[in-house]
């Protein structure tokens, strides 16, 4: 009796699990289409401030800025906290991830999170590279979002006021952070589903970096004409 107990506990525990990651991807995915049109929009500075100006009074007419931001953060919190299951918070799961990182020699042992002390806790691995990104995203972007939401209108003029008044390394880290997380969270996706295998993984290892330098280059061209706008 007492076998079949724990039997269907770790059942119940590993479902649970199973159906916490399916949530977890989702938002995950939801984010980055998020992240990537919200670039698109903003990018729109590059062609004109007035194109700009022009989606941010759609935007927030339509009431898609006031509703969709405070939507954005609460499933960017459920992403995190869900992903904090498998992160290695104690100095045991730190030590051990790094053992195992330095026997196995494997850059996506590097990238990943290892199980860590605790395997019931951490029953699958996660991106190392994705754990740093996630709690800079969760900080940065949190303060960004609020800080749009309670400073509307959105105008041209005011991100080129930000962007010239000292803010370039506030929004260049939480770039960088998110093209990272952005890349490698759709790499692992490809991963979980089959669609990346051994014989064309190395291919889509390319195209994850071509997405980290093509949005990289939107970025720092959005920036560089926020940075010469005439305010």
């Amino acid at each position: 009796m007492a076998q079949a107990n724990i039997t269907s506990h770790v059942r119940l525990r590993n479902h649970i699990s199973g159906y916490t990651d399916v949530i977890q991807m989702l938002t995950g995915v939801l984010l980055c289409c998020f992240v990537l049109m919200h670039m698109v929009l903003v990018s729109s500075v590059i062609l004109s401030p007035k194109i700009m100006d022009s989606l941010a009074v759609f935007l927030e007419t339509s009431y898609l800025a006031q509703i969709g931001g405070p939507i954005i953060l609460l499933v960017m919190i459920l992403h995190f906290i869900l992903a904090a299951r498998k992160m290695p918070f104690s100095p045991l799961e730190l030590r051990e991830f790094w053992r195992q990182a330095k026997m196995m020699h494997h850059m996506d042992t590097w990238l990943w999170l290892g199980a860590g002390a605790h395997p019931a806790r951490h029953p699958t691995q996660q991106w190392l590279v994705q754990v740093a990104t996630a709690i800079v995203i969760l900080v940065m972007a949190s303060a960004h979002v609020i800080n749009i939401l309670s400073n509307l209108p959105i105008s041209a003029d005011k991100s080129a006021a930000a962007i010239q008044g000292g803010m370039v390394p506030f929004y260049l880290v939480l770039f960088a952070a998110l093209d990272l997380h952005i890349a490698i969270g759709l790499y692992r996706v490809g991963v979980k589903f089959g669609i990346l295998n051994r014989e064309n993984r190395l291919k889509w290892r390319k195209y994850a970096l071509y997405l980290v330098i093509g949005l990289a280059l939107l970025s720092l061209a959005t920036h560089y004409s926020f940075a010469t706008m005439a305010i």
